[in-house]
């Protein structure tokens, strides 16, 4: 056994599994209408069922067959981000039909690693490396405008907005070891929210604007590698109340990408086994 697709609900601190495979799966998004989960694996995206059962499909990406764990269903459904290099060589961020299709290419400056919907579906929020600069940036969807939300001070990743669309939280390593950060939509204000012993990386922000969930290596890990024991912790938006909610064998494709419910009563992830 490779992955586990597990779900966790905050409210009974208890968790569940929904589908074990010996293949690698990563980074699971879950569907406005709760019904299933989008998950990539070996370039390709794989929506699973939530309705009983463990039906999988394939999305058609069209020509996009190298997506990595960096994807999202917009707030309506009718959407999926996706960050693919086949065209470029390089991550670029798409848009297709939920249904599937033809991906729409959206970031011209590259590479651009895609992470978050705004709650009103208008624009998104992601890590773009330009002259090996770490930074988030956004972009409304109708323009194509991209928007520079930080300027360099160390690396800046995983970008997800809040519920209510005001903030974006991201982590950085502006400060030494890599925190979780909050910056305005339009780039003011940047706060630190974390200050702790670990590696901090992928703050979610859950849908009902309470709480913040992410995960957090030990301090001397660079980067965020896969197979390595992990803590998922969660606190509340202004990064207070922080927890451990368990231990875990992930890292990399735990949660790169929104894993909340529409409830925000639970979030999925997934638990990797040694190789």
């Amino acid at each position: 056994m490779r992955s586990s697709v597990e779900i966790f609900n905050i409210r009974t601190r208890q968790n569940r599994v929904v589908w074990q495979m010996p293949e690698l799966f990563e980074a699971p998004n879950w569907s406005p209408d709760g019904r299933y989960l989008l998950l990539n694996s070996e370039g390709l995206l794989y929506r699973l069922s939530l309705a009983g059962g463990t039906a999988i499909e394939k999305v058609d990406t069209g020509f996009a067959s190298q997506c990595n764990n960096d994807h999202g269903i917009s707030p309506n459904g009718l959407l999926y981000a996706i960050s693919d290099k086949v065209e470029f060589g390089k991550s670029t961020i798409y848009l297709l039909p939920s249904a599937g299709g033809t991906p729409k290419l959206m970031t011209h400056n590259l590479p651009s690693y895609w992470h978050g919907w705004a709650p009103d579906g208008k624009s998104f929020a992601y890590c773009g490396i330009r002259d090996q600069i770490f930074d988030i940036y956004s972009m409304d969807i109708e323009s194509g405008t991209e928007t520079r939300l930080t300027h360099g001070e160390g690396r800046n990743d995983g970008p997800d907005y809040s519920a209510d669309g005001q903030w974006i939280y991201f982590n950085s390593s502006r400060t030494g070891r890599m925190q979780i950060w909050r910056v305005k939509v339009d780039g003011s204000a940047v706060e630190r929210v974390t200050d702790s012993p670990y590696g901090d990386w992928f703050p979610h922000p859950s849908p009902k604007g309470d709480k913040v969930v992410f995960i957090s290596y030990d301090a001397d890990v660079f980067d965020h590698p896969r197979d390595l024991n992990v803590r998922v912790r969660m606190m509340d938006t202004d990064g207070g109340n922080v927890e451990t909610l368990f231990e875990l064998f992930g890292g990399q494709g735990t949660m790169n990408s929104p894993n909340w419910s529409p409830s925000g009563d639970e979030f999925a992830y997934v638990r990797y086994f040694p190789v």
